[in-house]
């Protein structure tokens, strides 16, 4: 429980020692994304000296050829901050849909909107998804590769995998490949819970088309996180 404590605290603590840096980084784009890799940095560092976490990723290369020339929707199992972490600075020109109140947050929503990130209303209905696909295709269109937690909550481990219909929305009304990335960080890293020593993996699978359904993205990003 030591551990746990210890390792949360120093989280907290560290976000908010390097928010200077991040008002900073505020300034322009591209040094935000060079801030926000020492952001992560931190947190990884803090992972693995402090709570005995390592990260191993799995099929990097594969998935790093298969963003650059497919350009797909990254889909992720969501377990931990460690998951999100390694996407944002291994995705290039990564963006992520979020729900539209971690935009508020003092300095760090400002971040997400400086970084692109789209904002989600999840009780606006099928209004919020014609909306969202729009301003998806605007932000891929200027470059950017999305990612996307289908489950749009961490869950956590050996709980059923339930997509949400956003996902699903995106891929198919936009023609876009989806990369499924599974993990097993919860294991280690829970959102509640205890912060346990190991290597926590991240796979990244292989792509599937535009048009897969929820059971498949579901039995794909699943496989690891029992």
């Amino acid at each position: 429980m030591f551990r746990t404590i210890l390792v949360n605290l120093l989280f907290f603590l560290w976000m908010i020692l390097i928010s200077p840096l991040v008002l900073v980084g505020l300034l322009s784009t591209r040094l935000l994304r060079q801030v926000a890799r020492v952001v992560v940095g931190g947190v990884l560092f803090i992972a693995r000296a402090v709570g005995g976490i390592k990260i191993e990723i799995h099929n990097a290369r594969y998935a790093f050829v298969a963003i650059k020339s497919k350009r797909p929707v990254v889909a992720s199992k969501h377990m931990s901050v460690l998951e999100t972490g390694v996407l944002l600075i291994f995705v290039p020109d990564s963006f992520f849909v979020i729900k539209r109140e971690l935009m508020w947050l003092p300095i760090y929503g400002w971040a997400f909107w400086r970084l692109g990130m789209v904002p989600v209303n999840r009780k606006a209905g099928a209004t919020n998804m014609a909306a969202l696909a729009e301003r998806v295709r605007r932000r891929i269109a200027s470059g950017g590769t999305l990612v996307i937690f289908p489950e749009g909550t961490r869950a956590r481990p050996g709980t059923p995998v339930r997509i949400r219909g956003g996902i699903l929305h995106i891929a198919r009304t936009l023609e876009i490949p989806i990369l499924p990335v599974g993990c097993d960080t919860g294991l280690y890293w829970p959102k509640r819970g205890r912060v346990s020593p190991g290597t926590a993996n991240i796979w990244f699978e292989q792509i599937l088309p535009h048009d897969a359904t929820a059971e498949e993205i579901a039995n794909v990003i699943g496989k690891h996180s029992a």
